[in-house]
């Protein structure tokens, strides 16, 4: 893979995973306050990108402690061929397993002030909010996809967290039919709030690094997704 970094300088913290090497790396920050909610950051099919890095530093601003796992070890990419290799080169399984991890390692560190975690997605890290969301259960405290939908058959039934998602209505990779039937599918399945947002934008509208980026779709969403966190991400009781 010619275009592809194959070390990032971007990964700070290594955490468990059940795996064959039996560990993961992400970028982790931690808002100047100390402590707050958790959230788990999945990136787009790009990899662990300047994009994902400026996103996790936008939550840690807002106060939460957030956590962007590695999920191709390291791999990025700016070409779109290469960003579909790498991501039909990603064992689903391996990457469920470094989600998990990534869960675990954010409820057991001290920064942590909330019961359980948020999990936001971009495109790719979209459908695996929703993957983790049923696979975690009650570890999950709010599942934010952006652009993003596993297969139409996904599983939904063990998701306990509410639902906010963003969807653009020029998105021709995602069409809408789907994510309603999606919204319609998690709420019969699991019996939770689903909220889904459609914003006049093509897909991938909050990258503010492609010519898809849509500003006030962008800055709308942002807004709704971090009072959706703080309002589902309430403290731990730590006694």
């Amino acid at each position: 893979m010619s275009h592809a970094d194959t070390e990032n300088p971007r990964q700070n913290v290594t955490f468990d995973s059940a795996t064959e090497s039996g560990h993961a790396h992400g970028y982790l920050r931690v808002p100047e306050s100390g402590s707050g909610p958790g959230v788990i950051v999945i990136q787009e099919w790009w990899g662990l990108t300047d994009h994902v890095v400026d996103v996790v530093d936008r939550f840690a601003a807002e106060g939460f402690v957030a956590l962007a796992p590695d999920l191709y070890g390291g791999r990025t990419t700016h070409d779109a061929a290469e960003a579909k290799e790498l991501l039909v080169s990603l064992p689903v399984d391996r990457a469920a397993h470094d989600l998990a991890g990534a869960v675990t390692y954010l409820l057991q560190r001290p920064e942590v002030t909330s019961a359980t975690v948020g999990a936001v997605g971009f495109c790719m890290g979209g459908a695996f909010v929703l993957r983790l969301a049923a696979q975690q259960g009650d570890r999950i405290g709010a599942a934010v996809p952006w652009y993003g939908l596993p297969a139409l058959d996904t599983d939904y039934s063990g998701v306990r967290a509410a639902v906010l998602g963003h969807y653009g209505e020029q998105d021709g990779s995602v069409p809408l039919d789907d994510v309603r039937a999606t919204a319609e599918r998690i709420r019969e399945q699991a019996g939770v709030e689903v909220t889904l947002h459609e914003y006049p934008a093509p897909h991938a509208f909050y990258n503010d690094e492609r010519p898809s980026y849509r500003r006030e779709s962008a800055e709308l969403a942002w807004e709704r997704t971090t009072a959706f966190l703080r309002e589902r991400l309430t403290p731990a009781d730590r006694a």
